[in-house]
């Protein structure tokens, strides 16, 4: 673990997210065809280009009834809730927004507060950390940079931050989607304890017919905010646009169904990294994202099948968010 300052903001970084482990993990990806969701926020460029896409075609956003959804589970966890102590974890913190609006209810419940940023884009938890300023003393504010797929020691690395008793309370926003869930769900386990809070948010699918469903929202991924902000890691990379094209499509995965884009080379490329040599041949194809949508049905399917249950929630009146309160199931 190390800090670094930051206009004399302190940074904690997991060596989850060290240079040269995410340099071995770029090649490796790379050279895999799959490129691990963490490197389309790798840089502040490419985290401005992210905000973008998020600020116009995110629900939570665009939709005035998914931030009413957000503070209706708030309410309803907090309204009747007294802490001495509390620590908000925002894992994949992105922007902020949605810790923001949880810790103002939670001023209400609590006379001491703290919060930590976590997300592998250093750029991301700055980004939150100032959010969350306008609420809260930025003393009380810890920034953390991690990758919580490459981590198994995050529970004794947030001892390590907060070394007092107080109340956890998780949020895991917008991420599901992103990670594979045999990978996702038994870390989200493992973190928590049985009286922790850990507040979730999905992208659902609404209608009864999964894959008409999946089909009708194609149009929030491909367009041309999120084009700009997936090129721009191959533009990083020293990939010409002109060297491919970028689809969009869904597929099947696990008995889940998820939207995919793929960037398919009708030239080949070079490209150089840390003195190793990756070469991508004309048809080639390099898997730049991937977002799972879940019914409400697919989503308690798999936290049950990881020891975890929902306990609370709200669904938009589009179908197409939901806000779920998890607990440990066992």
């Amino acid at each position: 673990m190390s800090s670094s300052h930051t206009n004399s903001v302190k940074v904690t970084i997991h060596p989850s997210q060290f240079p040269d482990v995410i340099q071995r993990q770029l090649i490796a990806a790379l050279r895999n065809s799959c490129v691990p969701p963490k490197f389309l926020y790798d840089s502040v460029y490419q985290t401005q280009k992210w905000l973008n896409v998020h600020q116009v075609h995110s629900p939570s956003r665009i939709d005035s009834d998914v931030t009413r959804i957000y503070d209706s589970v708030f309410d309803v966890e907090f309204a009747q809730a007294k802490y001495s102590e509390v620590a908000l974890i925002g894992l994949g913190c992105g922007g902020g927004q949605k810790d923001a609006r949880c810790i103002s209810k939670l001023k209400l419940a609590t006379s001491l507060l703290h919060y930590v940023p976590c997300d592998v884009s250093q750029s991301m938890t700055l980004v939150a950390r100032k959010e969350v300023g306008k609420k809260l003393n930025y003393n009380n504010v810890y920034p953390l940079v991690c990758d919580l797929s490459e981590s198994d020691n995050l529970d004794q690395l947030l001892d390590d931050l907060l070394p007092f008793r107080h109340k956890r309370i998780f949020t895991f926003f917008g991420m599901i989607p992103n990670f594979e869930p045999d990978l996702i769900f038994p870390k989200l386990f493992r973190i928590t304890r049985d009286d922790d809070k850990l507040f979730i948010s999905a992208n659902l699918v609404s209608g009864d017919n999964y894959q008409v469903g999946v089909e009708s929202i194609l149009s929030q991924y491909d367009n041309e905010e999120t084009r700009d902000w997936l090129l721009s890691f191959l533009v990083g990379l020293g990939i010409p646009m002109h060297a491919g094209g970028l689809f969009f499509g869904i597929e099947s995965a696990g008995g889940l169904l998820r939207i995919v884009a793929d960037f398919r080379f009708i030239h080949s490329q070079v490209i150089h990294i840390d003195g190793e040599i990756i070469t991508f041949e004309s048809g080639q194809s390099l898997r730049l994202f991937y977002s799972y949508r879940h019914t409400e049905e697919t989503l308690n399917k798999c936290l049950y099948n990881h020891g975890l249950k929902i306990v609370c929630c709200e669904i938009s009146k589009s179908g197409e968010e939901g806000v779920f309160v998890v607990k440990r199931a066992v």
